[in-house]
This record gives structure tokens, sequence and C-alpha cells, in this order.
């Protein structure tokens, strides 16, 4: 659209793009795309959105053995996307019984990374005790504060965390205070910064790397990608500072399509 609505107001979009998402969605078809491995643990309606979800994750090579799919809807959005390439989002989530790991087989669900978005945090709670045991990296997208969120922080080994979810949890307006808090709760922590690129910090190690240059078209995902590209970089042994670098220029390359 070509600016955000008013009041009242009628906007017509100049394109429609119809596909599926969500963070863990995202990031799993970003690993994929990148020529790893990947799976999508979570839930999806038997409605035609589910259908179609469910085709395009198949589609794009990620394991989907682990998606549950039962006869409340898929959660769906609604994002309006302006031509500097912010976006407004609309979710509806219909009241969808949570995840347990009694409904998933479990048994053969091996990784070398897990990514975490906080939703379906039973399910999440019982594999993350399972990859601490097993010394996996657990890393944990703190896209805002809610009760997964709460719970899969003291277990993520990697604290990914949006500035939103650094601001309201903290209450530190100065980003570099807020870095100090959180890495009381987690070994590694990185609050991305949008545009301004991200800080870090890893015990006494701390730092900062910019974001890349594009021209941005539509910030739409963005975030999503760079949590999968810094899952699978640790997936693949990549040192702290190099898989930031690679979650960066992935998520530069998604704002610009």
């Amino acid at each position: 659209v070509d600016r955000q609505p008013g009041p009242d107001e009628k906007c017509f979009a100049s394109s429609l793009t119809a596909c599926g998402g969500g963070p863990a969605a995202n990031a799993a078809v970003t690993v994929a795309r990148l020529g790893g491995k990947s799976g999508f643990l979570g839930y999806l309606g038997k409605d035609p959105y589910g259908d179609q979800h469910l085709l395009e994750l198949t589609q794009e090579g990620v394991d989907t053995r682990w998606i549950v799919r039962r006869s409340q809807p898929t959660s769906l959005s609604v994002i309006l996307v302006k031509p500097d390439g912010q976006r407004s989002v609309v979710n509806y989530k219909a009241q969808v019984s949570p995840l347990s790991p009694e409904d998933l087989n479990l048994e053969d669900c091996a990784a070398k990374a897990f990514l975490f978005d906080g939703h379906q945090h039973l399910l999440s709670l019982h594999l993350a005790e399972t990859a601490r045991r097993k010394r996996i990296p657990i890393v944990l997208d703190a896209g805002s504060v809610h009760e997964g969120t709460l719970k899969l922080m003291p277990r993520a080994t990697h604290l990914v965390a949006s500035a939103a979810f650094a601001r309201d949890f903290t209450r530190e307006a100065n980003w570099r205070m807020a870095l100090d808090l959180l890495s009381g709760h987690s070994p590694v922590v990185v609050i991305t910064l949008g545009e301004k690129g991200l800080i870090w910090k890893s015990g006494s190690r701390r730092g900062e790397m910019p974001a890349f240059r594009v021209d941005t078209v539509d910030t739409t995902g963005a975030g999503d990608t760079f949590h999968g590209a810094f899952a699978l970089a640790l997936a693949r042994g990549e040192e702290l500072q190099g898989a930031l670098r690679y979650a960066s220029a992935a998520a530069a390359l998604c704002c610009t399509r």
C-alpha cells in the first residue's frame, strides 16, 4: 500500500502475495534454501490455508513429519507493506489446543541446532531439555514478551532478542544496558536492531555489527530469515561472529524482494 490507511479510510493495494509464514516456518524454509536440512514442528489446521502451507513447506524441502493437523483453523496474518519496506501486521490466532510431547513421535527428531519461536512452549520445553542434555545449541527467537519466550529464555544457549523484547523485558532504553541485563539469563545474547544492525555479548566478550546496506523492498520475514540462517551457521560449527555476519547477510537479502 502507498501509506498507512487512516481512520474510516479505504485504501487500494498495488499487489498481493499470499503464502505461508510464521517465525519458525520461515526459518525452516531459510535453512532449506541455504542448503541445510530442516524440519518444522508445529500446528496447521485442516483447512485450505493449512493445506497450502503444508504443500509449500514440502516443496521447499522442509521435513514435515512433526506437523500436527486438527480441526481448529490455521493462524492467519494480514500484512500491509509500505513503499519504504516497513510493514504493519494483524494476526488472527484461533483458540488452538497447545501441542504436548505426547502428540508427536519425537524419538527420531534429531538436530544439530534447535530454534524456538516461543509458540507451542509445552513441546518446546521438552525438546529444549533433550537438547541441553546433548549439548545441542538452542536458539530462541524472542520477538515479544509472552509465556513461551519467558519460559524458554533460561534454557536458551543463544538468546536472539528483538529490540521490542529487550525494551519490554528489561524496561531499559539503553541497548547496552539491556544487553547486560539479558546476559544474566542466557550465555550468549544478541539484540537485533533492524537497519541499525545488532549488538551481542558472550561471557566477557561483546561487540556490535552494522546491518548490510540494501535497497529495502519489504522487511517482512527478515528477522525470521536471520534466525534460520544463524541456527544453520551454528549447526555447521561456525563461530559466533561469523554466524552473526552470515545471518545478517541473509536477512538483508530478504529485504530486497
